[in-house]
């Protein structure tokens, strides 16, 4: 990965050995590994491969999915590291899917101002989205992720091992974002999803290709461009409507679930303004609901989606902006400050109703 502090992601088979030969040659004593309870064996194993490379290693559980990013549980995880003696020389490593991932980023940023993490992600939503690109948060009552730091990890090892019996619920929603990086730069990965949608999701088929080719993208913006000051945006496609979903729903929805509906209602506005076709809009749909995925969001108000969008992070000025398709699958614009008439269309579209 390019960018001010460059890092590998490695991604392959059986890499538990390989995390520990990187952490033993960085130098680092104290090892804290930040894991989800479904994943307390794997981290014990992590954790034993640790200890066998000669490191001071130490599960540090945390609970699952959304509600361990809070602040609650970042102060206990700080709490612990000072217990254990931890230093700016020292270095957690997230274990999991994003939620884990994300939390770990971020307690390392904080701790000392800065402390190295090695990202291993579970699932495929974590492999290609969450544990790369230096992004990590946690929630609070305001939104997902608007309290959180620019940190980038020390190494990201995407162990494809953990695919294979992933349940198919988290395959599913993770290929939202792989559909994603299709859409904003990669034809390959859409046309990997018409072909054969069911080996897209499995770790046998050409989920491995898949989530190689989204990393990539991934990797290409974020190398140009680590904070989001302008090209970055474009990896939020989706994002501005999945997130007031997510809201919405109290965090209930699984992100890609969010983020599919969300990519359906910007094809649909960025239709309404006449930049793409219905075609290209029903191929949005054809492919998610291949997988899948939901297209469709009837269960929200209307007002309180609007409000929730209002505190996008790309927001300027208070007008809502959108990243969207501009004619085309891989050229990208953004939609900036649509008239309530545009949104509510959208909206529609989307099946929804006041």
């Amino acid at each position: 990965m390019r960018g001010p502090s460059p890092y590998t992601v490695t991604i392959g088979h059986g890499l538990t050995d390989a995390v520990a030969a990187h952490l033993v040659d960085t130098g680092v004593h104290h090892v804290g590994v930040v894991h989800q309870p479904p994943l307390a064996a794997r981290a014990d194993k992590l954790v034993a491969a640790l200890r066998a490379a000669g490191l001071d290693a130490h599960a540090l559980p945390v609970s699952d999915a959304e509600d361990g990013k809070t602040l609650e549980s970042a102060g206990r995880l700080w709490a612990e590291l000072g217990r254990l003696g931890f230093t700016r020389a020292d270095a957690l490593v997230g274990l999991g899917g994003g939620a884990a991932t994300d939390l770990a980023g971020f307690v390392a940023a904080c701790w000392m101002r800065g402390i190295r993490v090695v990202q291993v992600p579970t699932t495929v939503l974590a492999m290609v989205d969450a544990a790369v690109g230096g992004k990590t948060g946690i929630n609070t009552e305001a939104g997902k992720n608007l309290v959180g730091a620019f940190h980038e990890p020390s190494a990201v090892f995407c162990d494809l091992d953990y695919l294979v019996d992933l349940p198919r619920r988290e395959l599913v929603a993770g290929s939202a974002e792989i559909v994603k990086t299709g859409f904003i730069a990669d034809p390959v990965i859409l046309r990997r999803y018409e072909e054969d949608p069911e080996a897209a999701l499995r770790a046998d088929g050409s989920l491995p290709e898949l989530v190689r080719r989204s990393v990539t993208v991934k990797a290409g913006v974020v190398g140009k461009d680590l904070k989001e000051s302008g090209l970055r945006e474009i990896l939020n496609y989706g994002h501005t409507f999945g997130h007031a979903v997510e809201r919405r729903e109290n965090y209930r929805w699984r992100h890609g679930d969010a983020v599919a509906v969300g990519m359906v209602f910007v094809a649909e506005l960025a239709h309404v303004r006449e930049l793409i076709d219905a075609a290209l809009v029903q191929r949005h749909r054809d492919i998610l609901e291949s997988v899948g995925l939901p297209t469709v969001y009837r269960d929200g108000r209307w007002a309180e989606l609007r409000e929730a969008m209002s505190h996008d992070k790309k927001n300027r000025d208070g007008r809502l902006r959108f990243v969207a398709l501009d004619g085309r699958v891989g050229r990208t614009t953004r939609i900036e400050g649509p008239s309530e008439e545009e949104l509510r269309a959208a909206y529609a579209a989307v099946g929804g109703t006041d």
